[in-house]
């Protein structure tokens, strides 16, 4: 089973990862569990005139891997393999397309993420991904 978890390097973000870790055993095999991180685009209008795009990729990677850190290290602390990958764009047509093009067969996210305004905002993004994915997505708080 392939299982896709988008994560924000938020505390209750990495919810979705403890859910998996903690439900894996009761599959006949091992999932093949895809992390995501999506980094909005900031690179717009005349801000590369002022920035390179070097420096705007390096940002990216540097953003997502630190939101990937706590989620990697608890799947290797179950023995869990896992791919990451760092997506630039809006969330979550960032991660229904991710889904699509690995052809997973679930998405596990949190409903909630970190602080107020994100709150809001992930709360949102789990509740599009919902309704656009092509595939079961199981929501956990």
């Amino acid at each position: 089973m392939k299982v896709l978890i988008p994560v924000d390097g938020s505390t209750q973000g990495n919810r979705a990862v403890e859910y998996v870790i903690a439900n894996a055993a009761r599959l006949k095999e091992p999932p093949q569990i895809h992390l995501l991180n999506v980094q909005w685009k900031l690179a717009t209008g005349n801000v590369k005139l002022f920035i390179s795009q070097d420096t705007i990729n390096d940002y990216y990677r540097e953003q997502g891997m630190t939101a990937l850190d706590k989620a990697r290290a608890m799947l290797d602390a179950a023995g869990l393999s896992y791919t990451y990958h760092i997506a630039i764009g809006t969330p979550a047509e960032a991660i229904v397309q991710y889904a699509q093009e690995q052809q997973v067969d679930q998405i596990v996210m949190n409903a909630l993420g970190q602080g107020t305004f994100s709150e809001l905002l992930l709360g949102s993004v789990a509740s599009k991904v919902a309704r656009i994915a092509k595939v079961p997505v199981l929501l956990t708080r």
